[in-house]
């Protein structure tokens, strides 16, 4: 038999074998035809004759495509010019039909460089990488998603940044003429899209020339990062991404410098000067104050120019955490003590100067002392929506100075300098004295109460935090997971010392479950260049909202090191149902049912190691846990993403 003939009938034989194998098998697990209908089955259907798509094959992709003629440019070409201009490093997607022609221009026209795309498993976790790389590199990074369902998964995380005043530059797509839209595309299709983000974003536009575009684009770059800072969202039309445009009539990209921030008038300033030299015990409350790595080094300027303590609420990486200045750990008896508080870009502060009882029959009680004059420098009091309401309660106050706080810090600090005599210098110096023996006292106590229950088996999470310090605090490092201060104890806060701007990323702003994991790895995106050790501590049920976040880590070799708070729970939704336990004289042994994690336990690290991530756990023998993080650390210096899964106590 010659060879093509034994090819042959060795194929037909093949498929044979195939065809009888397969009806046999489905008739195990179903039954036969004609068991299920009492008749003998048909013959069977010829074998399919589809050849197998080759790499070759897929790569020339679909037909049926209009070629664009030689002297033209694509809309989508241009859009990626004024990206560039605006000096995006990356952009984060999923990818989606209605936006092809921007994700076509950006991998071969650009060259996928400035912007590099990031591909992201969804869209919330885009939106979430962007806001945590932006606190860290101090610049919007750009998200593109797809029409309506793209941004419906992206407005939780766009909620996220608009709450903590974080520029997020967004693209998505949308046929707008609906004469045009392919059968799919009515799904995806929408009259006004970014209708449902409008209420927390700071601005939107649909640009339906190419000249439109070049304005609003530059436009939007300049309304998100201009204090109060927000996301801001384009509606890029389909049809004017994909359609060709002469070469020689291509628009001119605006040239448009950033607005200045703006400062407090000169009056006010002198005032706030005047009341902060003559006050015997000021605090400085500060929470979303350092816009720039600039504004910590003014804060602390200013803190030793009066002597005065300084509370930091996180939002930010505002102040020293070792600083003799720092009252953070004792800030109620801080504020308690004073008689002048300023807040410097407090997002509540009502909740500095008062607390509320959380009972049955809600109540509240001042904190600040009878008498203390109170001085608000912050943005806020430029940008109050109505419906989502994030402004908090209104507090009477002294002196409010409707500005950015780190801009009018300069114009602050000399003008104190110009009004302190030698003697409030002196008084300035004792008191920053007796600041430095407080802070002390604090720090040691904290300390202390480290060490309780050192040894239990699941770990603790302030030795989980100090294990974790033991191994990091000679490297230059970062921590980039979100966490209020309540969460893991507000253990790396009290403990480690954060003393560089880039140290601390804040929280998530809106409170959202599932902006941590993809925040981390945009902060440590950011950080890659720098060669920072880019390190979080991740909460179990936070990742479980976007576990494919570890994929993109993976993919794009970003080097970051994610400790998992394993405490299988969401722990302060059980904390909550407990609470109406007590308030209502229920058992609390019913309150973990609908927010613990458990039956089954998730396997953190399996699942890492399934998305290409190093992976040790679940550890909970705290003596396994120093020489597992230190194999890690090793992992991500060279360059790749590992995770280490701890399990730990509730608090």
């Amino acid at each position: 038999m010659s060879g093509s003939r034994k090819s042959k009938q060795q194929r037909l034989e093949r498929r044979e074998f195939l065809q009888k194998g397969a009806l046999a098998g489905a008739a195990a697990i179903v039954g036969s035809g004609a068991e299920l209908t009492g008749q003998s089955s048909p013959p069977a259907p010829p074998a399919p004759t589809t050849p197998i798509m080759t790499a070759a094959g897929e790569a020339i992709g679909p037909g049926e495509v209009q070629i664009l003629r030689e002297n033209q440019r694509s809309g989508s070409d241009f859009m990626v010019d004024v990206l560039k201009a605006l000096g995006f490093e990356y952009v984060a997607a999923n990818p989606g039909s209605s936006f092809r022609g921007l994700h076509e221009s950006i991998i071969n026209y650009g060259g996928n460089k400035s912007p590099e795309m990031i591909t992201c498993m969804h869209e919330e976790s885009a939106v979430a990488m962007a806001h945590g790389y932006y606190k860290a590199e101090g610049k919007p990074m750009l998200v593109a998603a797809h029409g309506t369902v793209g941004l419906q998964h992206a407005s939780m995380a766009l909620y996220n940044a608009w709450c903590d005043r974080v520029p997020v530059y967004m693209v998505i797509g949308n046929y707008n003429d609906a004469a045009v839209r392919r059968p799919a595309e009515w799904y995806h299709g929408v009259q006004d899209a970014a209708l449902m983000v409008r209420d927390f974003t700071k601005w939107d536009d649909t640009p339906w020339s190419l000249t439109h575009f070049a304005e609003s684009a530059v436009r939007a770059y300049n309304v998100a990062v201009t204090p109060p800072m927000a996301p801001v969202v384009l509606v890029l039309d389909g049809i004017l991404q994909e359609e060709g445009v002469d070469a020689n009539k291509v628009p001119a990209i605006a040239k448009a410098p950033v607005p200045a921030a703006p400062q407090g008038d000169s009056a006010s300033v002198e005032q706030a000067a005047r009341m902060l030299v003559a006050a015997e015990s000021p605090v400085l409350v500060v929470d979303r104050l350092a816009r720039t790595p600039n504004g910590m080094k003014l804060l602390v300027e200013l803190a030793e120019l009066v002597g005065a303590g300084v509370v930091d609420q996180t939002s930010r990486m505002n102040f020293p955490t070792r600083h003799p200045l720092n009252q953070s750990l004792r800030a109620a008896a801080a504020i308690g003590e004073a008689d002048l508080v300023v807040g410097l870009e407090v997002a509540d502060f009502w909740a500095s100067v008062n607390a509320l009882r959380d009972q049955i029959h809600r109540s509240t009680r001042r904190i600040a002392k009878a008498g203390a004059k109170m001085i608000t420098i912050t943005t806020g009091d430029l940008y109050v929506r109505a419906n989502y309401q994030d402004f908090r309660r209104l507090q009477e106050v002294d002196l409010a100075i409707a500005a950015d706080g780190e801009a009018t810090l300069p114009a602050l600090i000399e003008a104190v300098k110009r009004q302190a005599t030698a003697d409030r210098r002196r008084t300035f110096q004792e008191r920053a004295t007796k600041l430095a023996e407080l802070n002390r006292v604090a720090a040691d106590r904290a300390r202390v109460n480290a060490s309780f229950a050192w040894n239990a088996s699941p770990v603790s999470t302030a030795r989980l935090a100090a294990e974790l310090w033991a191994q990091i605090k000679m490297e230059d490092w970062s921590l980039v997971s979100s966490y209020y201060t309540s969460d893991l104890g507000g253990w790396p806060r009290r403990l480690w010392n954060f003393d560089k701007p880039y140290q601390w990323l804040g929280h998530a702003g809106g409170g959202g479950i599932g902006y941590g994991a993809p925040a981390s790895v945009g902060g440590a995106l950011a950080n890659k260049k720098h060669g920072r050790l880019s390190v979080a501590i991740q909460t179990d049920g936070d990742l479980m909202y976007a576990p494919g976040v570890l994929w993109t880590a993976a993919h794009h070799r970003i080097p970051l090191l994610s400790v998992m708070n394993n405490n299988r729970a969401y722990h302060m939704e059980l904390m909550h149902v407990q609470r109406m336990c007590n308030a209502r004289n229920r058992s609390v042994d019913r309150g973990a049912i609908g927010s613990q994690i458990t039956d089954p336990n998730i396997d953190y690290a399996k699942l890492a190691a399934s998305m290409g991530v190093y992976a040790e756990g679940p550890i909970e023998n705290p003596a396994d846990l120093g020489p597992a993080l230190k194999r890690a650390i090793a992992v991500v210096k060279r360059g790749e993403p590992a995770v280490v899964d701890v399990v730990t106590q509730v608090r």
